[in-house]
């Protein structure tokens, strides 16, 4: 082959390859200011309390962190509630609202395993990696199925980021007050329930589920006030 033939097809060949690269442009762009909901503000709100909660899991205070963290989960809640009394249900809402559960949820899960439970830095990079990973991919699947449907109940497909994030919650409580729970025990019972967040076991919406969450989250949240003022 030719020399000036070799540069021809060299230079055909870097054409197609910038091509593939350029982003087609759009008529319209989204702004995304201006399509954010009161429900949408709720979900920053959280947005802006999950990461005081993380701040405090790194100043090792999880016990703060905890409560702190518990009043993230207040606002997601919270901000669902709004979006339906409020009929600004949207697919741009469940977008914003699946990017805040990986601060309000997953963050602050995988740093209190770090910080308080974990027994090494090795077991904390393999837990937290499993935590954010798969409660990644879950989120990005609700964001793209939504909810589905048995009749008129709803259902998350997999178990939740809530419910992983409890999992977490439930074994620092193990690691503190039952003496032969450890880090590697929770370690491995954190990370065998991370792979279930993006199973297809159906998680329904109902009142008793959220009724449920709501009494975990209020023992934990007294379970954390007694360990910080020493009761227990």
């Amino acid at each position: 082959m030719s020399g000036e033939l070799r540069e021809a097809i060299e230079g055909v060949q870097k054409r197609v390859e910038a091509t593939d690269r350029v982003v087609a442009e759009r008529g319209e762009r989204t702004n995304v200011v201006a399509q954010l909901t009161g429900a949408d503000y709720i979900s920053l709100a959280a947005l802006f309390v999950g990461w005081g909660s993380a701040l405090l899991f790194l100043r090792g205070e999880p016990n703060w962190a905890l409560l702190v963290m518990f009043g993230a989960f207040l606002l997601d809640k919270l901000d669902g509630w709004y979006a339906r009394r409020a009929g600004v249900s949207s697919p741009f809402g469940r977008r914003v609202d699946s990017f805040i559960d990986i601060f309000a949820y997953l963050v602050p899960g995988a740093l209190l395993y770090h910080v308080a439970v974990a027994p090494n830095d090795l077991a904390s990079l393999v837990v937290g990696f499993l935590v954010l990973s798969f409660g990644g991919l879950r989120l990005i699947r609700h964001s793209d199925e939504g909810f589905g449907a048995d009749g008129e109940t709803s259902y998350y497909h997999g178990t939740t980021v809530v419910h992983t994030n409890l999992v977490v919650v439930a074994n620092y409580f193990l690691v503190v007050l039952v003496g032969p729970w450890n880090g590697w025990l929770a370690g491995l019972l954190v990370a065998a329930a991370c792979p279930l967040m993006i199973s297809d076991y159906k998680a329904y919406k109902t009142d008793v589920s959220h009724a449920l969450a709501g009494l975990g989250a209020v023992a934990a949240a007294a379970l954390a006030l007694a360990l910080e003022w020493g009761y227990l």
